[in-house]
């Protein structure tokens, strides 16, 4: 029974072993990459608007889309 659970032991310590040095290659690869993608693809700088929108829209436009949105989510029950 001792050599069993001798040998149970080592089995779990060797599958534990291994899945602990597959995390920590996964780790560092991870890491290596991120550090690859940020050195050779720097981030872009922000625009102070988003693409597709003008800083130049109404108030008004603004308000009245709101209330439509508003309007269709009571409506729809949403």
């Amino acid at each position: 029974m001792t050599e069993q659970m001798t040998s149970g032991f080592e089995l779990m310590f060797a599958g534990m072993g291994i899945v602990f040095l597959f995390l920590t290659m996964l780790v560092v690869a991870i890491n290596l990459m991120s550090t690859l993608v940020q050195r050779h693809f720097p981030e872009m700088p922000a625009s102070k608007t988003a693409p597709g929108i003008t800083a130049d829209i109404d108030k008004s436009v603004i308000a009245a889309i709101t209330a439509a949105v508003h309007l269709y989510r009571k409506r729809q029950g949403l």
